[in-house]
Formats: structure tokens, sequence, C-alpha cells
């Protein structure tokens, strides 16, 4: 699909916003905050934003999957079938897009980003010890990582942040640890989403390249300071990430 109005202004734009958005969604999630109204903002229909986002955003979150298993900091065997169930539960959601009005999702999504702001604000130790589960391991493959793979095939943003919620409160994994899986499953939705949209036709080629530069960028400067920089700044990071999102809506 073309796009006439791709300046050199709104390239540089774009590609900046993909650094961005790439470094903080590998740190905290949120990053489809930044570029799902940035492609909006350029011109693009939603269906094209929508899709082209997903195109970008599977750099980033490749790249930082990519980092995190080649670092160890997640099992190939720890997720190979969470990312199934999330790549299915990414394509359904794609699909059902093509059908229904995105508009629907306005009521429900600042409820949730704001169940998880308020969340990691009020978590008094985050990393110390795995909890308790809460829901079991087949349970969680076969609803919970559906589930939220639908939401990113339908809309995106926040589906970082809304795995790694997951992870921490119903499977009892550290912070890092859940961040770092969030990653592998965002990775998988992605990819998903993206090749419904392919096939769709509804991908802006030259816009989600010159963000997927960016998202490389972003991203991999990410995954060299995740394990870095102390984790109870990560987690009021992610608190900003949710409320920014919260704004976001509520302006909107």
């Amino acid at each position: 699909m073309e796009f006439a109005s791709l300046t050199i202004e709104i390239a540089l734009f774009l590609f900046t916003i993909a650094i961005v958005a790439g470094f903080l969604d590998t740190l905290a999630g949120g990053g489809g905050l930044l570029t799902l109204p940035a492609l909006m903002m350029s011109g693009m229909p939603p269906l094209a934003a929508l899709a082209t986002n997903k195109l970008q955003s599977s750099m980033g979150t490749g790249t930082a999957s990519l980092m995190m298993l080649r670092g160890r900091r997640v099992r190939w065997h720890q997720v190979k079938y969470l990312m199934l169930s999330a790549f299915i539960g990414s394509a359904i959601g794609t699909v059902m897009i093509q059908f229904i009005d995105a508009e629907m999702l306005t009521a429900v999504i600042p409820i949730v980003i704001t169940i998880i702001g308020f969340y990691f604000l009020f978590t008094p130790t985050i990393d110390e010890d795995n909890k308790p589960a809460k829901v079991s391991s087949a349970s969680y493959k076969r609803f919970v990582v559906p589930i939220i793979g639908c939401y990113d095939g339908i809309f995106g943003p926040g589906t970082g942040s809304f795995f790694t919620l997951a992870g921490r409160a119903l499977r009892g994994q550290k912070f890092l640890e859940a961040t770092a899986i969030a990653k592998t499953l965002n990775f998988a939705t992605n990819i998903a989403s993206l090749i419904v949209f392919l096939f769709a036709g509804h991908v802006i080629w030259l816009a989600g390249m010159i963000m997927m530069v960016g998202q490389f960028i972003g991203a991999w400067l990410g995954s060299h300071c995740l394990f870095k920089i102390p984790v109870n700044y990560l987690r009021y990071l992610v608190v900003f990430m949710c409320f920014a999102m919260l704004i976001k809506y509520v302006i909107a």
C-alpha cells in the first residue's frame, strides 16, 4: 500500500518516535502509545496505521526477544508454547478488527491501564522472590495469553505491560523475568498480526521500514539497559507509561 504524504519531515518524525518507542517498550512497555498516534497523525487511514505499526514494532520486539534469548534471560522452552498461544490469539484479533470498529475499546482500555498503573505503583517490593502462582500454567497458556494476544491484534498499545502484569500477578514471576517473557510474547503477537495485515494489503512499507530502523536502535539500547537499571526505577517507568497512556486516552 502506498502513502503519498510521506515527506522527509514526516519520515524523520516517525524515525525519531520509533527510537524512543523501541527503547521505552523494551524497558516498560507502552511504545505503541507513541508510534500508533504518530502514524495516525501523519495522515494514514486507521487500518493502515495499525498494520504499519505492527511492521515497525515487530523489529523492536524481535530485537528485544533475541537479546533476551541470547543473554539467557529467558529460555526457549519457557516461552515456545506461550508464544504459540499469543500468536493464535493475535491472529484472531487481527481478523476481527477488519470487521469491527476499534472505537468500542475506548471505554475498556483506560480502566485496564489504570489498574496496571496502580498495581505497579503500590507493589512494595517487586523482585525479591517469585510469588505463588494464582493461575495454572495450562490455564495461563490456554486462556490468559490468547486473550491478551487477541487485544494486541485488535488494537495493541500497552500489550507488553499487560503481559508483564499477567506474569507478575497470575504466575508469580519476578518483575524482570515477567518483562523478559513479555517481550517474546509481544513479538509473537506482532508477527501474527503483521501476517494477517500483509494478506489484507494494509501495510505502508516505506514508513514501516523507516521506523523499523529506529525500533532496532531503540530496542538494542533498551535491552542493554534493562538489567542495569535498578528494578524500582523500572517499576516507576511502567507506572509513568501507564498513566501517560491514560492521559492520552482521556485527551483523545
